[in-house]
């Protein structure tokens, strides 16, 4: 009879609860913090676009305008939702950047109940609570889960789809499930196109956990289910495309064939896997397949091999934006449910006695202690608070003088927090690398291309200076023109006047 660590319901629950309740306080802290630790260009592309919805019913604010223009002038590749949440709750908590991270929080720690449940149909109590432990405290994911992005909203819905579309699969008849799971995987697709590599993977996985494709086929409800999951993003790319426009140039860049026969490729996507997952949590989730049982491995299978596909079709991305891998962190959780479904029947055997149980549930609080402490350090080593108050002074120097600059983000910082617009220059890898990989000619004519981005230009910002240092021919061009103004962390030069030293 097989012992579990966790033998009644209320151990189970209690476990769950404080599982979500560390997970959750961990994402809280150091939250007012700027979001500048996790891809802050994109996380400030959703901050300016939440500010420009927020003083768009604000009237008689001097910012107004700009704020408003700089939300329309910003690229609109997803649907606006989690901004649209952040402006809405604005009202009640003025501007405050940490209440978009507080609800992506809220997503993953919802999210993380409904992983709990889907692994428990494949294992057990004991081996869900450790995919709910992995999906709330890995590193990576506590930091990207409380970024303001809609990634976090999107993997959370492609979760629920997943422990829904397995309940439609165990009762293939029901129009409820179906339903249910079809309104959810349309959600994520419409949050984040994406998703439906992760939807699809999950739908055929449980469609074809126990039937033949032959068999699933011919049930009304997968087509209904199919129905409710494609319309809502089909409707945001047909007004986008072709009533609206805006979306006219996002499709392209996602996918290179010339990678394919680059190792560099390869390299990178190992590389991100390593840096999202870990190598060891990544070879437990594969060593995790052969745990389950039969219709559970099918289901697992499903999920990697969308993730596969989606890998081999966003071959630039996948390989360079470690941030496309974060739906991987459920898939590895809970294939390492049964594996940790094992572990711990091992050590529920080797616990027979309540007071040799409560030494080992000891022993793995304090290494969840452990951790938590760890993630606790890394957040409060770097404190981004000083630099609002940088772009603050830069924005009132460059007043409204037309400037260019070399700085993070291109731009957004300024733009955010220094009320100031500038025409970014673009980094080396704008300009060599991702150029290379087009066939473009890279850095063809570096006086010309200066002398045409000046044109019209009284001033050159520079915060970036590491980006400087790999631009050796700017850097040159620029200490022929004298310095308008520097202080801690930046330089700006006046292009009206050289240096004539």
């Amino acid at each position: 009879m097989k012992a579990s660590f966790f033998p009644t319901r209320l151990s189970q629950f209690a476990a769950l609860v404080l599982l979500l309740a560390l997970g959750f306080g961990i994402r809280l802290y150091d939250l007012t913090d700027l979001p500048l630790d996790f891809h802050p260009t994109r996380q400030l592309l959703s901050a300016l676009k939440a500010r420009g919805m927020y003083y768009e019913i604000l009237t008689g604010d001097e910012h107004r305008s700009f704020a408003i223009q700089q939300w329309k002038i910003r690229a609109a590749i997803e649907p606006e939702i989690v901004e649209r949440i952040a402006a809405l709750t604005y009202p009640l908590t003025g501007e405050a950047l940490w209440v978009a991270r507080a609800y992506s929080s809220l997503f993953w720690i919802i999210s993380a109940v409904f992983l709990f449940l889907l692994a428990k149909r494949f294992t057990s109590a004991d081996g869900a609570l450790a995919a709910a432990a992995f999906y709330l405290f890995a590193p990576y994911a506590v930091a990207a889960s409380r970024s303001f992005q809609p990634d976090p909203l999107m993997v959370a819905l492609v979760i629920i789809f997943w422990w829904a579309v397995s309940k439609w699969a165990d009762e293939p008849t029901s129009y409820k499930w179906a339903i249910i799971a079809g309104l959810f995987g349309g959600l994520a697709i419409y949050v984040k196109f994406v998703a439906a590599f992760f939807i699809i993977g999950g739908g055929l996985g449980a469609a074809l956990r126990r039937d033949s494709l032959r068999d699933v086929l011919r049930r009304p409800q997968l087509y209904l289910m199919a129905l409710l999951g494609i319309l809502p993003g089909a409707g945001y790319v047909v007004y986008g495309v072709w009533v609206a426009g805006f979306l006219g140039q996002q499709f392209g860049g996602r996918f290179i064939p010339a990678y394919f026969l680059s190792p560099s490729y390869y390299l990178g996507w190992v590389g991100m896997l390593n840096l999202v997952i870990g190598a060891a949590a990544l070879a437990g989730g594969l060593l995790g397949l052969f745990f389950f049982e039969k219709d559970g491995r099918r289901f697992a299978f499903g999920l990697w091999g969308g993730y596969g596909v989606f890998g081999l079709y966003f071959n630039y991305h996948i390989s360079s934006h470690d941030y496309y891998s974060l739906p991987l962190i459920p898939i590895v959780a809970l294939s390492l449910a049964p594996l940790a479904d094992w572990f711990f029947l091992q050590l529920g055997n080797l616990t027979p006695s309540r007071l040799s149980r409560l030494a080992a549930g000891g022993v793995l609080l304090m290494g969840l202690f452990a951790s938590l402490w760890n993630l606790r350090a890394d957040m409060k080593r770097v404190d981004y608070r000083p630099e609002a108050p940088m772009w603050a002074e830069i924005g009132a120097l460059l007043g409204d003088k037309n400037a260019i600059g070399l700085t993070q983000d291109y731009g957004s910082r300024l733009a955010y927090w220094g009320w100031t617009a500038i025409t970014p220059w673009q980094t080396y890898g704008d300009k060599i690398y991702h150029a290379d990989l087009r066939g473009a000619d890279a850095y063809r004519n570096f006086e010309k291309g200066f002398a045409a981005a000046i044109s019209k230009k009284d001033l050159f910002l520079v915060t970036d200076f590491d980006e400087l240092s790999r631009q050796p021919l700017l850097k040159e061009k620029l200490a022929e023109y004298s310095v308008f103004a520097e202080g801690n962390g930046y330089v700006i030069f006046d292009l009206t006047l050289t240096d004539l030293r």
